[in-house]
């Protein structure tokens, strides 16, 4: 117990538990309470210590996800009942992760936190299936984008501008919504040739990679059965999967 509560927002990496940032697993140890959902993998979660208290937010009360609202509510419950938590997220978790809106809520309500940035899956997990994001040859940018934006209101992602890019694109949380962004890019101009790579479970032993091209990728991820998590690479590197990994 400590006289003054804090939360740590932790990145946790791509799934590798030996990806976890020396910082990480020492919060971990010391935690009082762990806030997490499934995205840090199996690995790591076993591996969480039983001196904390662990809640499981993406599976909540059963089958019952909370809300943001309500996570956010829990870490600072928990920070002003004195406890050190640890937010554990996969990935970084300024990256996609909602990291971003924690904080925001944690400093209105005057909640000390500090970031713990985590190696993203972004660039790990095509690392590990023999994909340089970029590559002298091949791509001298990456742009990285979420297959789940939010509902409301318009995309902020333009397509026209990813479809003349010459660089690589990098979708995470992007299984789901597939078929959608994969012919919003070719509708916007982009060449059908253009090579994509599913990467299913990244870093973890049972690592999956699946190739195509935009016109075929979507046909061969259903045949293949492709489910989260996965990473899907777009772009002329996906040429060094087969040479690299």
């Amino acid at each position: 117990m400590h006289s003054n509560g804090k939360v740590y927002l932790v990145g946790s990496g791509p799934g590798d538990p030996e990806l976890l940032t020396i910082k990480a697993k020492r919060l971990i140890e010391e935690a009082d309470v762990i806030v997490y959902d499934q995205l840090p993998g199996p690995a790591i979660l076993e591996s969480l210590p039983e001196s904390a208290k662990r809640i499981d937010v993406g599976k909540y009360a059963g089958d019952h996800t909370l809300s943001q609202e309500e996570i956010n509510r829990l870490l600072i419950d928990h920070a002003l009942q004195g406890k050190m938590v640890v937010r554990l997220k996969g990935g970084d978790p300024y990256l996609f992760g909602r990291g971003g809106e924690e904080a925001v809520e944690l400093r209105k309500a005057g909640i000390r936190f500090d970031v713990v940035p985590g190696i993203t899956s972004a660039i790990a997990v095509p690392a590990s299936a023999g994909i340089p994001v970029t590559h002298r040859d091949h791509a001298s940018m990456v742009t990285i984008i979420t297959g789940h934006e939010q509902k409301k209101g318009e995309s902020m992602i333009d397509w026209e501008w990813l479809a003349k890019s010459k660089g690589t694109i990098v979708v995470l949380m992007g299984v789901s919504t597939l078929s959608q962004y994969i012919s919003k890019m070719v509708q916007s101009g982009s060449d059908p040739d253009t090579p994509v790579a599913i990467i299913e479970r990244g870093t973890r032993p049972d690592q999956v990679v699946t190739t195509g091209s935009l016109s075929t990728i979507v046909d061969i991820a259903e045949k293949r059965g492709v489910v989260a998590p996965a990473i899907v690479v777009i772009g002329d590197v996906v040429r060094l999967h087969e040479e690299l990994s």
